[in-house]
């Protein structure tokens, strides 16, 4: 178990990453939930008493140098790719500038509206003055009914 530790410690000095990806993937490999290194730490209560010392602090050395090597890589692709030629103008792209703002009255109505609809009410949307159609003929009131 204690040369497994110590390989697993070499593979992780030695890991060298081009993209954010390999980074994640390793980091999964090594610190993830099915990683590696929790597989080590499930192991470490078979580990002989005499061994436990020695075993417990390649373990904890293996977490800390996997952690900064991530961390670390993680922090050079961002920088390097912080550098990379994006300064230029794509003269092709639409413009779309979100200009102006919200007029007053309507950011009030819609927070009248969002409280009454946590009350329970529903807000629905018509003609505010009704026609003849909708309010007799279709309802078949007859010509002469005093309604009308």
């Amino acid at each position: 178990m204690l040369d497994k530790a110590k390989a697993l410690l070499e593979e992780v000095k030695s890991f060298q990453a081009e993209s954010i990806k390999e980074v994640e993937d390793f980091r999964i490999k090594i610190l993830g939930s099915k990683g590696e290194l929790k597989k080590l730490f499930a192991e470490f209560k078979n580990v002989a008493n005499s061994e436990k010392k020695e075993f417990g602090k390649v373990l904890n050395d293996l977490k800390e140098l996997a952690t900064e090597k991530v961390n670390q890589l993680k922090s050079n692709i961002d920088s390097v790719s912080d550098k990379s030629p994006k300064g230029e103008i794509d003269l092709t792209r639409t413009i779309i500038d979100e200009l102006g703002s919200r007029h007053p009255l309507s950011i009030i109505k819609n927070r009248i509206i969002d409280i009454f609809s946590r009350i329970g009410y529903q807000i629905s949307e018509g003609p505010e003055i009704e026609d003849d159609w909708h309010n007799f003929t279709a309802l078949n009131f007859p010509e002469e009914h005093p309604a009308r």
